[in-house]
């Protein structure tokens, strides 16, 4: 009796393997990498649990650790997005914002800091992450987010966003509400993470 012979399969990727991979050939041709750290950041990316925080940090308070804390129980590193936003008017400059939040998270691996002047979508699929992540404090904050997140999800498919609500004791404190005390000369010491002086940052 003659043996079966199997049938053959055809398995064809996923719409998100295929994704993930044309984005990250497309950035790996961009900065004329190897075939060989193409690969390596393809790895990365389904290997690890990427996400991006952005924000214009200015400056980095309480609020922003606390919701850096919950990020890292949820993923496994984050990198924290620093944006220029030309509509505000600043205390400190992006070099001084990525060095006060690299001296907070020193000891903590897990935590990168780089500034951007891209979408914060193309940003996020170049660094490999697989979320965005944002701060919501009240209703206002949502109905923002939410409109942002609409747009990122049609421009970026591949990126979730998700949304983290503020704890109680730190939902009063804004960056704009630091830099208002600050330009009346009021000690802020108390809305910034602990050991931080946020006057070593400012330029003299």
């Amino acid at each position: 009796m003659a043996t079966p012979k199997p049938h053959a399969v055809t398995v064809f990727p996923s719409r998100k393997f295929v994704a993930a991979c044309a984005h990250t050939f497309f950035f790996a041709i961009n900065a004329q990498d190897s075939p060989i750290l193409f690969i390596f950041v393809y790895l990365q990316r389904v290997m690890k649990k990427i996400a991006l925080f952005p924000g214009s940090f200015d400056p980095f308070t309480l609020g922003h650790a606390s919701l850096v804390e919950q990020t890292l129980r949820l993923f496994d590193e984050i990198v924290i997005a620093v944006g220029e936003n030309i509509s505000k008017v600043h205390l400190l400059d992006v070099e001084s914002r990525c060095r006060l939040i690299s001296d907070i998270y020193a000891s903590e691996p897990r935590v990168s800091v780089r500034s951007y002047g891209t979408l914060t979508g193309e940003f996020a699929m170049e660094v490999g992450a697989c979320a965005i992540v944002r701060g919501i404090r009240n209703t206002t904050d949502f109905n923002f987010e939410r409109s942002i997140e609409a747009t990122n999800r049609r421009l970026f498919p591949s990126v979730t966003t998700v949304l983290l609500v503020t704890p109680d004791e730190y939902a009063h404190i804004s960056s704009s509400i630091v830099r208002e005390l600050v330009s009346f000369g009021h000690d802020v010491g108390e809305f910034m993470p602990k050991g931080v002086r946020l006057s070593d940052y400012m330029s003299k």
